[in-house]
């Protein structure tokens, strides 16, 4: 198997990867795995409150995370007029997502990536995996496979080789119910 398939394979084993997306690399598991979530904090020294972002090649991927039903049409049609794109979106969250997800919310952050390898890998697995940058919590973001392997190289299953989709900060994070901009992108 190559990087590529021992990755996909890493995911559907409960297991925590990481892979650039379109600024840094991310570290990510399979959302719906209380114990690959449970090793995903534990990799990176975050607390289970602050929540996960969800990463996506597409909106169906993500329909089953998010409960539409608090959403109007036209916020909606705000949140999908960014995708894809480096744009996280705060969204009510379903009845699908655990508290290890959300954190100490009721939302969920989403995004739909324009980042072709990562549409790739969620493509491959099927559905959205969590995305949190590659860093051990107080460090700086890992941008290379390199700077992965140092700061957390035996702490991961596998590390998807590839190059970040070149932005230099993280994606901007919005409120798809104000619409408001909570993190500058």
């Amino acid at each position: 198997m190559d990087n590529f398939q021992n990755t996909v394979a890493a995911l559907k084993s409960g297991e925590v990867i990481a892979y650039p997306t379109e600024g840094v690399f991310g570290v990510g598991c399979d959302p719906d795995d209380v114990s690959a979530i449970k090793k995903l904090l534990a990799v990176k020294q975050r607390p289970a409150e602050k929540g996960l972002i969800l990463i996506a090649a597409n909106y169906e991927q993500l329909r089953p995370y998010v409960d539409e039903s608090q959403l109007t049409s036209s916020q909606l049609e705000s949140v999908r007029k960014t995708w894809p794109g480096p744009y996280t979106w705060i969204m009510p969250a379903s009845d699908r997502v655990s508290s290890w997800l959300s954190g100490a919310f009721d939302t969920i952050a989403v995004r739909v990536t324009d980042h072709e390898l990562v549409q790739k890998l969620c493509l491959s697995y099927g559905k959205p995996i969590t995305s949190t940058s590659a860093n051990l919590s107080g460090m700086p973001s890992c941008m290379t496979t390199g700077e992965v392997k140092t700061q957390l190289g035996d702490r991961l299953a596998q590390i998807l080789d590839g190059e970040t989709g070149g932005r230099n900060k993280p994606s901007e994070i919005r409120d798809a119910r104000t619409l408001k901009v909570l993190r500058q992108g």
